[in-house]
């Protein structure tokens, strides 16, 4: 998703929400943390997953690690990520 993306969907569906932009790169969790001066714990990531035939989003915090066996019983399946060309 890019920057010029989520601008327009936010003036079309959310006008009254403002963008910070932080000047710097946050597209990691290092690099967000240190923008913000937090430590990586208290940073949110979105990991974009395939189950199956579903595509799921997990929310986890900075420095979690996804377990593949414990992800895999919870969601009766193998999560895979999702590669760059099934991203919108």
């Amino acid at each position: 998703m890019s920057e010029a993306s989520v601008r327009a969907y936010f003036a079309a569906h959310a006008p009254d929400v403002s963008i910070i932009d932080q000047g710097v790169s946050t597209a990691t969790v290092m690099e967000a943390a240190a923008a913000l001066g937090v430590e990586p714990a208290r940073i949110a990531k979105t990991l974009s997953l395939r189950v199956g035939d579903q595509v799921i989003l997990v929310c986890a915090r900075g420095d979690a690690r996804l377990s593949n066996g414990k992800a895999k019983a919870a969601l009766g399946a193998k999560p895979r990520m999702l590669g760059a060309h099934e991203v919108e």
